[in-house]
């Protein structure tokens, strides 16, 4: 394959969640290389890492992202979409560190105090690198101090809550006020099944996602 049609392949996979050869999803692809095996012959091809990513990965995950948001797609094929993505990325990782490839930013996400729910914050992250950010998950029942701790640690980071009760949602006010008071310039974004828009203007967060893809449109527009 040339490189053009390695990295048709490679998106492909991605985008229907063929990890490796021996992954038996999707069943059209049974027996063909995946994410992992063309990843890695992008690499020994020449191909750029920063073309694989945005030329592969990005615009697959972009894809899987705004099925999910047209309910084309649901959970179960978003995850292992994710998970032939992460396989990619583990190869492309060096070359991050390395400062060869830039990520777009840095986003620090966690499902807030007393709220121990992670699948919908999960997805939100696998997306969100998968567009070519950063992540820095902190995981669930996250308060105020361990977000503005993080934000310390990463300079310039959007932050992102996450909840999935009402009960918990409440808590999202308190965490939004104490970030603005230490960094006000940090930008938050909040979403999870009993958020609205209105709820984050009301708390004085920036921006509401509804689906992990509103999540990238948000954070693609700061650095547009």
């Amino acid at each position: 394959m040339n490189n053009d049609e390695l990295l048709l392949k490679l998106l492909e996979c991605v985008e229907y969640g063929k990890v490796n050869k021996d992954a038996p999803y999707p069943p059209q692809m049974k027996g063909q290389d995946g994410a992992d095996e063309l990843t890695r012959q992008a690499l020994a091809q020449g191909i750029k890492p920063a073309d694989i990513l945005d030329n592969a990965l990005i615009k697959a995950m972009e894809k899987v992202g705004q099925k999910y948001a047209e309910k084309k797609i649901f959970v179960p094929q978003m995850l292992v979409a994710a998970k032939a993505m992460n396989t990619a990325m583990e190869h492309l990782k060096p070359y991050f560190s390395s400062g060869e490839v830039r990520k777009k930013g840095k986003f620090i996400i966690g499902t807030v105090s007393g709220d121990l729910h992670d699948i919908g914050k999960n997805l939100v992250a696998m997306i969100v690198e998968g567009a070519g950010w950063e992540v820095i998950d902190l995981g669930v029942d996250v308060g105020s101090q361990k977000f503005i701790q993080s934000i310390a640690n990463h300079n310039g980071a959007v932050v992102g809550l996450s909840a999935l009760l009402t009960t918990t949602m409440v808590n999202m006010k308190s965490i939004v006020m104490d970030i603005k008071a230490k960094y006000p310039g940090t930008r938050l974004i909040i979403g999870g099944a009993p958020v609205n828009e209105s709820f984050s203007a009301e708390i004085g967060a920036d921006g509401y996602a509804s689906d992990p893809q509103g999540a990238v449109s948000y954070l693609n527009s700061l650095v547009a």
